[in-house]
């Protein structure tokens, strides 16, 4: 499947069975690539680019756990939000940031070539890793409080997407995370 057919499926799940988190989601708005591409100042990968044609994250301060552990998809605006919130905090070190050169290898200050995609409403985040390297695309965890990044949890944004649905359909965990729905009707993630 690709990005656009796993993320709608995902999205009726959570109608169905989650549906004040599938509430949370604002409608898609297919963003200005052109400017987002300036501004991050790398090129995007076609993964990405076609999961935030269909998935706008939610408003500002809404939190909607549809990744786990516990992370709310950006949007576009969210991601250059964030980006620009780490650009301003990693100044000192935003041209030769503590990480190593390749795509999923560990660092230990903010790369400016890291696009967040989701965040946990504190300062934790997944990011898409944008150095160069045959994994380059992969999915990072960011720990703020750490300031590191380990090792990929997903090779890419479909990857990630395609273990989020297996993981609501299938009951599987995606990493060391389980779905489970609230009472209330929000999708929860336990770690067993």
């Amino acid at each position: 499947m690709d990005v656009t057919e796993l993320w709608t499926k995902i999205v009726l799940w959570l109608r169905e069975y989650a549906p004040v988190t599938a509430a949370a989601l604002r409608p898609p708005d297919p963003p200005d690539l052109a400017l987002l591409t300036a501004e991050f100042a790398i090129d995007l990968p076609a993964e990405l680019t076609e999961w935030w044609c269909c998935c706008s994250g939610t408003d500002p301060d809404v939190l909607a756990d549809v990744l786990p552990p516990f992370y709310t998809p950006y949007g576009p605006d969210g991601a250059l939000r964030a980006w620009r919130a780490h650009r301003e905090e990693w100044t000192a070190q935003w041209a030769r940031p503590a990480c190593d050169y390749y795509a999923g290898s560990p660092g230990s200050s903010y790369h400016p070539a890291w696009i967040p995609i989701a965040g946990d409403g504190f300062a934790d985040e997944l990011v898409v890793d944008l150095r160069p390297g045959p994994l380059r695309g992969c999915v990072l965890e960011w720990e703020q409080e750490a300031a590191q990044v380990l090792r990929p949890e997903w090779h890419g944004v479909s990857a990630m997407l395609a273990a989020v649905h297996r993981a609501l359909v299938d009951g599987v965990p995606a990493g060391h995370s389980y779905a489970t729905v609230t009472e209330d009707g929000r999708l929860d993630w336990q770690i067993r």
